[in-house]
């Protein structure tokens, strides 16, 4: 299994920064994507950026030029630095990976941290 722990979200003004860090830990073989999805109230859950064990990256639109995805995958760890944030932004942030355990790929979700833009 892959345990996700999130960690990073706060309040926020309108313009500010705020890092997120997600850290993976337990039997698995590898983790091949790790990303952050992102869910505002009475919304579904949306794609915000994934990267992949070879650094190949995916963003929503709404972030590019905005929002930096790394990972230090020594650590299993994947990083989210928002810039400019905007009230819009505000969500509660999901952590995503998907992890090799055993001869099967499964897709594993953090418990979320709560960004708040405030305008």
């Amino acid at each position: 299994q892959v345990q996700l722990v999130e960690s990073g979200g706060g309040l926020v003004q309108a313009g500010g920064s705020l890092r997120l860090s997600c850290a993976a830990s337990g039997s698995f073989l590898s983790i091949n994507i790790m990303g952050w999805y992102h869910q505002a109230p009475g919304k579904q859950r949306e794609l915000v950026a994934t990267m992949t064990n070879s650094g190949s990256t995916n963003y929503a639109d709404s972030v590019k030029g905005r929002f930096t995805i790394s990972r230090d995958n020594a650590k299993n760890t994947v990083y989210l630095q928002m810039a400019s944030l905007k009230p819009e932004d505000t969500a509660v942030y999901y952590c995503y990976a998907v992890g090799r355990v055993g001869l099967q790929f499964g897709t594993y979700w953090g418990q979320g941290t709560q960004v708040t833009v405030s305008s």
